[in-house]
């Protein structure tokens, strides 16, 4: 049993039996951070930390844009 893999074993996986499980994640991913910051793009001057939730947007992937839905839209001046 091989307990550690290199990147020589990169080559020996099928990427095309992959890619079709693998892309309808990275495309909600995507889209999640698409509208997450077009939200706070359209919301910056009633937003609290744009630039923090920016980054958590960008850098946290799919739980980034989930947060900023769930508590950074509460974080509104108005």
């Amino acid at each position: 049993m091989q307990l550690h893999y290199s990147l020589e074993d990169l080559k020996d996986i099928d990427w095309m039996g992959v890619l079709p499980i693998i892309l309808p994640f990275m495309a909600v991913g995507f889209i999640l951070i698409l509208i997450a910051l077009l939200d706070l793009y359209r919301n910056r001057k009633t937003r609290e930390n744009v630039f923090i939730w920016t980054l958590v947007i960008l850098f946290c992937n799919t739980i980034g844009p989930i947060l900023y839905f769930v508590i950074g839209r509460k974080d509104s001046r108005a």
